[in-house]
Parts: structure tokens; C-alpha cells; sequence
């Protein structure tokens, strides 16, 4: 990129400008930190979704792996406080309210989403299992209020645990609560499989978001898929258990954050249709057998795939404040539960 003062009384610089903008280049006026070319300030955003990624002072980056859509896939369950163990989440409310606040953290994220990628379809799934019909209603009421295309399924239960073998590789009995939670991991996998086009975002029901989060993810995807000529995962979440080794790995550079390249996630993940036809066989595998640790097919395909996980957190698991799984560093937490509210 190239530095130069604008002066507006200049004929010749109006001209310079016309002529950059014209051919692509982007020119910053650093004694004013504005962006004439753009008509914004050195600290806005200069990338177009779907075309270039811009980043001061590395430059642009062409856009070769547009995003087209964007499904949501909410597994939820308001019956179940805690998967496998009987602490208390932080702040101590019920399951229901923790979903709630997911769910408005997410109909923000995709609003403000849809604002800068106009070209991307949106859709939020919930598939359910177990909760009241007055919870379910509540959803339905968040989502009517987003202007968000959304659906929401019962889980079938039935149908897709009797796929799981009931003794896990610990050589222990499956509990009914892991059963759901397989069975809800597999639905999800067929109806990605089923109704995707593109990206596929499968979340649980206790992760509140941050605002920007889905559009970092999207500039993310667009970035990095272009630079490395790849599909790839992305988890939202900065994990404690991640820094508790120390090991190599790669950095790149988003447009609000920095990513890192990870070999470990939980069950909340972003990745693309590609990868999903891909790793079928692997990632159903999640749904038919309790592996230890549960995601090791995950971590099985970050071996061949790139997944990488924001610094700082994009969103917040919010499990037992004592877990290695959940509150994620440098967040505050408090401020992102409190104004997810309503």
C-alpha cells in the first residue's frame, strides 16, 4: 500500500484518488489516520464480504472462497443441567436461562452478520429434546423477533439412539444423557447433510456470544480459506484446557482478532458442507460410539484440517467456573451475561 497526505484543495490529489479507486488501490492519509480511497477512517473495516480481505499494513487479499450461507444448527436441551457432572454452572441459574441467553446472543451475532454480508443466506435449526412446551415457545418468540428464517425440530430420539452401542471405550455403560446428546450430534450431521449449502455452525446450548462473532468468523472463513486454498474448522471459543502445554502451531491474522491453529475442540464448531461429505463416516462416528475423550474423531480429522480457535474468545462456554472446558481468558465475563439479558 502506499502512503500519502490527501490535501482537498489539491485538484491533482482528487485526481490521484479517482484514479486509485478506479484500478483498486487503497491510499491512507497517516496524518489524519482517514482512508480517502474508502471515504472511512484508518480504524473501520475496508474488506468487501466476498471479495478482499484488507488488513493495514499487510495489504489485500483476493477472495477466492466466498461464503455463500450460513446454517445454524442449535442442539438444545433445558431438561439436563450439565452433561456428565452435577456442578453448578457460574452464576448458578437454571439450564433454561442459559439457552435463552445463547439464543439472543446469537439472533444479535446473525443480525449484525447480515448487515455487512448481504449476500450470505442465514438460517438458525434448533433441534430439541426434552424441553417445556412454554420454553419451546419462548424460543420461538426470540427467534420471531430477529426476523431470522428459523426452524426448530424435536429430537428423534428413538430413531438415532438406537444406533449407539451402550458400553463405551472406558468399557462403561452410555448414560441417557450422553445418549441424547449423540443422538442430537447426529441429527444435526444429517441435517446438514440434508438441507446445507455451504457453511454449517453447530452449537450447544450454553455458549453466549459475543456480537461480532459470526461476522468475524465469516471474514475469517473468507481469509483464510483463501489464502491456503482450503476448507477449514473453525471453533469460536478460546479454551482455558489450551493452554495447559505448551506447542507449536500457526497464526493468522482475521479481521478483528488473531486465530490459531488447534488440534483439540469441543462439539461446537463452524466447518463447510465439503468437509462434512467428506468426514462422514468419522464424524458419525461420534454419534454411534462414546469415544474417550468424546471428540477424538474431531481431533482425529484436525490432523489432516486446519481448525483454529480466536484469540481473544469469540464466545463463552459457560460451564463450572472451576472447568478447563469452559470460561474462556482475558473475557469478561459478566459484561457479555449481562447483555444478552433480552
Amino acid at each position: 500500500m502506499r502512503e500519502i497526505k490527501s490535501n482537498k484543495k489539491n485538484p491533482l490529489t482528487k485526481v490521484f484518488i479517482k484514479l486509485c479507486r478506479i484500478f483498486g488501490f487503497e491510499v491512507i492519509d497517516q496524518s489524519n489516520f482517514t482512508i480517502p480511497t474508502s471515504n472511512k477512517s484508518i480504524n473501520e473495516s475496508i474488506s468487501i464480504p466476498g471479495k478482499k480481505s484488507v488488513t493495514l499494513p499487510l495489504g489485500k487479499i483476493e477472495i477466492t472462497r466466498p461464503v455463500k450461507s450460513l446454517d445454524i444448527i442449535l442442539r438444545t436441551c433445558m431438561s439436563v443441567n450439565m452433561l456428565t457432572q452435577s456442578k453448578k454452572r457460574m452464576f448458578e441459574k437454571s439450564k433454561e436461562e442459559y439457552t435463552k441467553r445463547t439464543l439472543i446472543s446469537i439472533t444479535k451475532s446473525v443480525n449484525h452478520a447480515k448487515n455487512i454480508f448481504k449476500n450470505i443466506k442465514f438460517k438458525i435449526y434448533i433441534i430439541d429434546h426434552n424441553s417445556e412446551k412454554n420454553q419451546i415457545d419462548e424460543m420461538k418468540n426470540i427467534l420471531k423477533k430477529s426476523d431470522i428464517n428459523f426452524e426448530i425440530q424435536n429430537l428423534e430420539f428413538k430413531k438415532f439412539s438406537s444406533y449407539i452401542n451402550s458400553i463405551n471405550e472406558e468399557n462403561k455403560e452410555v448414560t441417557q444423557n450422553q445418549m441424547s446428546n449423540m443422538s442430537n450430534i447426529h441429527q444435526s450431521l444429517l441435517l446438514s447433510k440434508e438441507k446445507s449449502e455451504d457453511l454449517i455452525y453447530f452449537v450447544e446450548d450454553d455458549y453466549i456470544h459475543e456480537t461480532t462473532s459470526l461476522s468475524e468468523i465469516l471474514y475469517t472463513y473468507e481469509r483464510i480459506a483463501s489464502l491456503t486454498k482450503q476448507e477449514l474448522i473453525i471453533c469460536p471459543t478460546d479454551y482455558p484446557y489450551l493452554y495447559t502445554k505448551s506447542e507449536n502451531t500457526r497464526i493468522f491474522l482475521g479481521e478483528n482478532r488473531h486465530w490459531r491453529q488447534v488440534d483439540q475442540t469441543l462439539c461446537t464448531f463452524l466447518t463447510s458442507k465439503k468437509i462434512i461429505d467428506k468426514y462422514w463416516t468419522v464424524l458419525t462416528s461420534m454419534c454411534k460410539v462414546e469415544h474417550y475423550p468424546f471428540e477424538k474423531p474431531l481431533h482425529n480429522i484436525y490432523k489432516k484440517e486446519l481448525c483454529v480457535s480466536p484469540i481473544p474468545s469469540l464466545a463463552v462456554h459457560f460451564t463450572n467456573v472451576n472447568s478447563i472446558y469452559g470460561l474462556s481468558p482475558n473475557v469478561d465475563w459478566k459484561k457479555l451475561w449481562d447483555k444478552n439479558e433480552n
